[in-house]
């Protein structure tokens, strides 16, 4: 089992950057496919960024893509998210997940059942 804690969001103005940062506690993550979901509220929970277990490909939401980078660092049981140019659509509490079979897959999944072990949460808001 993956014990996964998420930190870094907070309330910030349009334009600003925040770094999203999931330890990994319990076992390593090193072989685990990591993705970062958010969920605004009434919406579904929707994957916006994902990477395999060597980084070696990665995943954006089209929403996403240009402003925010997934990378992780195996060394440190870490994975981050750098969001850049923040707007207004991107506020919700964000997760960090890891795959469910830390097999070493060479793909990745956008879909929540993927994933078996998720973080807490932390909060995002961008406004005025």
């Amino acid at each position: 089992q993956v014990h996964l804690v998420e930190s870094g969001g907070g309330l910030v103005r349009p334009g600003s950057s925040l770094r999203l940062t999931c330890a990994a506690s319990g076992r390593g993550i090193g072989t685990y496919a990591m993705a970062w979901f958010r969920q605004a509220p009434a919406n579904e929970r929707e994957c916006v960024a994902a990477i395999t277990w060597d980084g070696g490909t990665t995943y954006y939401k089209d929403s996403v893509k240009g402003r925010f980078t997934v990378s992780r660092d195996n060394a440190k049981n870490t994975v981050y998210l750098q969001m850049n140019s923040l707007e207004p659509d991107d506020t919700a509490t964000y997760y960090c997940a890891a795959d469910k079979r830390g097999l070493r897959m060479p793909w990745l999944a956008a879909a929540p059942k993927e994933y078996g072990s998720w973080g807490q949460g932390t909060q995002v808001s961008v406004a005025e």
